[in-house]
């Protein structure tokens, strides 16, 4: 297959707001040792996106500039020692950067086939999150069936991600959200309960459930000691973002009183071989649930790969409910 030696793309021209995001032309990136190529027909939207926008989270020194962490598309060339695929394979990809643009390199070992019965649209939003939420709440949180689940943002791409992989696995799901529109979306996903965080006592809420035994957080802040009171003894917070701050002043003292894990990850500095450990667990054990019917993506909207800027300002609206994506392929 002979490939263009230019791609359109989307570069962070400089650090700020989505109006950053210019339309540009790259040359098609070279796939290394084991890596493949993939023609992109769609790229997922994603927070850690916006963050790099802003120059708050540097992609890894070996990896694009350009923003994007998971894609659909075509395998289109392959590098040397590349086993699984093969050039006209469909995939989804996580990737260490570089999805808003028409080609991405990724390493082999970091993609899956596309779910069986899901387009390519919903496939590009499977890779990041999935992945995400499978570490987290399953490999590092250790939850299992019957325990109770707390997911913050319940209406984002992750939290609608983690409660209906929770909800197969059998947990009892709560979420928080931060409109009734929002909450009544995460009860139909599978919550037992969706609390409007700008109105609700979710803690108490929660209190008096008996805690619970794993939450999922990406706002930190005040939200750390809230946590804290909202869990079980012998509860698990999970951490995956700071959206209202790293830094708290909190007392220990309680996390050894009651035996209390506090946990967390970012996905993207991970090695190649953690990334491949977890595709393989993310296709043995998620997959399975799309071709049953029991978790499927929520897709919010579509923009054109040149309406970047407008998928960002969609996405800090906070007026999503699920999954945004790039339309990159023509």
């Amino acid at each position: 297959m002979t490939l263009s030696h230019t791609m359109r793309a989307i570069e962070i021209s400089a650090f700020g707001g989505p109006e950053v995001l210019k339309p540009t032309t790259m040359p098609v990136p070279v796939p290394g040792h084991g890596q493949i190529v993939i023609r992109v027909d769609y790229a997922g939207v994603n927070r850690p996106d916006a963050l790099q926008r802003a120059g708050l989270y540097a992609p890894p020194p070996s990896a694009s500039p350009l923003p994007g962490l998971e894609a659909s598309g075509t395998v289109v060339a392959i590098g040397p020692n590349v086993v699984r695929w093969s050039i006209g394979d469909k995939v989804c990809a996580l990737l260490p950067g570089g999805g808003y643009a028409e080609y991405v390199t990724t390493h082999e070992t970091h993609a899956m086939p596309v779910p069986k019965g899901l387009d390519m649209k919903a496939a590009a939003c499977l890779p990041e999150t999935c992945f995400t939420v499978w570490s987290n709440v399953v490999m590092r949180g250790g939850l299992k069936g019957g325990e109770v689940f707390l997911v913050h943002g319940g209406s984002s791409g992750i939290g609608t991600t983690a409660i209906q992989i929770a909800r197969a696995l059998g947990a009892r799901v709560f979420a928080t959200a931060g409109s009734e529109e929002k909450c009544k979306a995460c009860v139909d996903l599978g919550a037992e309960k969706a609390f409007n965080y700008r109105t609700d006592d979710w803690v108490g809420a929660m209190r008096a459930e008996g805690g619970a035994n794993l939450i999922l957080d990406m706002v930190g802040g005040p939200y750390i000691p809230k946590n804290v009171r909202a869990l079980a003894d012998d509860g698990r917070l999970v951490q995956i973002a700071f959206l209202q701050g790293p830094k708290v002043e909190m007392n220990f003292a309680e996390m050894m009183t009651r035996r209390l894990t506090l946990t967390g990850s970012t996905l993207r500095p991970q090695s190649d071989a953690a990334k491949a450990e977890i595709a393989r667990e993310v296709e043995t054990h998620v997959w399975p649930m799309i071709a049953a019917g029991r978790f499927a993506p929520v897709m919010d909207s579509t923009f054109a790969l040149e309406e970047a800027a407008q998928a960002h300002a969609r996405m800090e609206s906070s007026g999503h409910v699920g999954k945004i994506v790039l339309q990159v392929g023509r």
